[in-house]
């Protein structure tokens, strides 16, 4: 029997319209801008300025504080600007933008095919070359994977988790690197592994990938790689993808409300972190490129382009055929978590896992309606809240009832809203609610 977790879900459409779209390298822009903030945390603080000359993986930006990131360059050229721009969302962000002149990378990168295998390096020389790098969870999450594998006084990683699930419908950048680089991903379990002490590590994927759990199963076998590394099918089930909802699927362990993964043991990854790790550690290769599905039930070309950071992202667009005349929406991401753009010439950055086009049909939202007391939402609610409880109190400001009621836990899958008959925007308001919660929590914290 395929395993899945216990509590909530939805089964949203498939449509991996683009999965047997090979990798392909998508040309390098004539400019580039690099987002300073590409991560949960700090962003980190620029350390070039306008006139200087960078190459391909050279820091431009260093980590400030613990939970922050290096940023790298992905171009060779020079420093036109150290400025503010617009996101995605149209909020000025810090960045830096770099006119590109050829393709001159760093010296120590290798940029050879050549699979490097052995890892000898003690623990936290590994943790230091993935910091240094600027390794983040590339699932979307973005947080910096360093923070993740420094395991706190007192508690101890007993597996490693790596998501390989990519429940999100529509997109599927993670399926074609299992299949195009399986085992690049197995030197990186092997060397997370070695990283966090663990004997123990279990791959999840999705029984709609049977041909990618074939594939990783084969080269476990022909590689003859650690033999505590395990690829574990699992039951198709949003948002699987969730670290809580994977480790409770594979695990059968649940982590407490306020907890965290490590507290009942897991470390957990993403199988594009996992990739990401292998070249930090075993190549020098920072982060200055990432796959990205570029899809749409109307797009001519669904692709999956492998893409330089601060790559616009209508470039992107126009190289998988344009957008489409009947385009509603774009989102950054997929359609249950993903969000909407409203600049699509804002940057690539090592969050952006796909840019979906939705038509206007599908874009438009039905009519709010009263809610009906279905309960739908709370049966569909993974975390186990009541979404149009904390949505109502989201409306009313009410954020000290919002803190009781647990919204911090939310992961804003958009389960509640996917599933309400009466189409109420429950995630809109839940993520407003969320943020200014966290905001009160944070500023009573640092009293």
């Amino acid at each position: 029997m395929l395993k899945s977790f216990r509590l909530g879900g939805v089964h949203p459409h498939d449509y991996k319209i683009s999965k047997d779209a090979a990798i392909r390298t998508l040309e390098v822009p004539q400019t580039v801008t690099i987002l300073l903030g590409q991560h949960i945390g700090a962003p980190a603080t620029a350390t070039v300025q306008k006139g200087d000359k960078v190459l391909v993986g050279d820091v431009i930006g260093t980590a400030t504080g613990f939970v922050s990131a290096n940023i790298h360059s992905s171009v060779s050229g020079t420093v036109t600007a150290v400025e503010s721009v617009l996101d995605g969302a149209n909020m000025r962000k810090p960045a830096v933008t770099i006119a590109v002149e050829g393709d001159e990378w760093n010296p120590a990168i290798d940029r050879t095919d050549t699979l490097v295998r052995e890892c000898t390096l003690e623990p936290k020389a590994i943790i230091e070359k993935i910091a240094a790098a600027g390794i983040v969870g590339l699932g979307g999450a973005t947080f910096p994977t360093q923070v993740k594998l420094s395991i706190p006084p007192g508690k101890k990683a007993e597996m490693l988790i790596i998501n390989g699930v990519e429940c999100e419908p529509y997109l599927t950048a993670d399926y074609r690197l299992m299949m195009e680089h399986a085992d690049e991903v197995l030197v990186g379990c092997e060397i997370l592994m070695r990283a966090i002490g663990v004997e123990q590590c279990y791959i999840g994927i999705e029984n709609n990938k049977p041909d990618a759990i074939r594939h990783l199963n084969d080269a476990l076998q022909k590689g003859k790689y650690h033999t505590g590394i395990h690829v574990v099918p699992l039951k198709m089930r949003y948002p699987q993808g969730g670290e809580k909802q994977l480790i409770a699927a594979i695990a059968k362990r649940e982590v407490p409300s306020g907890k965290l993964p490590i507290d009942v043991g897991a470390v957990v990854q993403n199988v594009g972190t996992t990739y990401a790790v292998y070249q930090a550690v075993q190549k020098n290769r920072p982060i200055v490129d990432r796959i990205v599905t570029v899809t749409g039930k109307q797009l001519a070309t669904p692709s999956n382009l492998l893409v330089r950071i601060g790559t616009p992202i209508s470039t992107l667009i126009e190289a998988c055929g344009g957008l489409p005349e009947d385009t509603g929406k774009v989102i950054n991401g997929g359609p249950m978590m993903g969000r909407a753009m409203a600049n699509i010439d804002a940057p690539v950055t090592k969050g952006t896992s796909g840019v979906l086009m939705m038509s206007r049909k599908e874009s438009l939202r039905k009519p709010e309606m009263p809610c009906i007391q279905c309960a739908k939402c709370v049966d569909a609610c993974p975390m186990g809240l009541e979404p149009f409880l904390i949505s109502k109190l989201s409306r009313l400001q009410l954020f000290d009832r919002l803190e009781t009621e647990r919204i911090t836990d939310c992961i804003e899958c958009g389960c509640c809203a996917f599933t309400c008959p009466s189409s109420l925007p429950l995630l809109d308001y839940i993520r407003i609610g969320k943020a200014e919660t966290m905001k009160i929590i944070r500023a009573r914290q640092t009293k």
